[in-house]
């Protein structure tokens, strides 16, 4: 199984290049993560952000590799805790098959891609900033994978 976090933006601060890298080759070959990045479209004084988000919507829609478990994450998604994250990793992972992770820009993600997923899920109620979304996710995988290991990294 893998997980593929798609996501929009594909010019992150070297911090959040080094954070995602750092969690993401922790995780085994058994539930590998995988960075696919959507251009996020060129936002400015006079820029059509409706059209902006459709287009990303659409790349992001077109990125989701065929066959697997959709999760969008969303505000207004349901919260889970760590332990329960574990227990959704296990299932997915028992499922064999792939999971694609949408996360997307500035304004969010549209309609028909809070439809296309199966799942929404809110990492916090607190807005986050875009890029820490990608780092916070990838530690928190890691997370529950070493729960499920017994791996002393989660510690109760």
């Amino acid at each position: 199984m893998h997980i593929h976090l798609i996501a929009v933006g594909d010019k992150m601060p070297r911090w959040v290049q080094d954070g995602y890298r750092e969690y993401a080759k922790r995780l085994p070959p058994e539930c590998a993560l995988n960075l696919i990045e959507i251009a996020a479209g060129k936002r400015g004084k006079n820029a059509d952000v409706a059209r902006i988000l459709r287009d990303e919507s659409r790349r992001l829609l077109a990125a989701i590799p065929k066959g697997a478990t959709v999760v969008a994450l969303e505000v207004g998604g349901r919260s889970w805790s760590t332990e329960q994250l574990a227990e959704k990793l296990e299932h997915w992972m028992g499922s064999g098959q792939d999971v694609a992770l949408l996360v997307g820009g500035p304004e969010g993600l549209t309609d028909d891609v809070r439809s296309a997923a199966g799942q929404l899920w809110s990492l916090s109620a607190l807005t986050l900033p875009h890029p820490l979304v990608r780092v916070v996710l990838a530690e928190q995988l890691y997370r529950a994978w070493s729960i499920l290991r017994n791996h002393p990294y989660h510690r109760d």
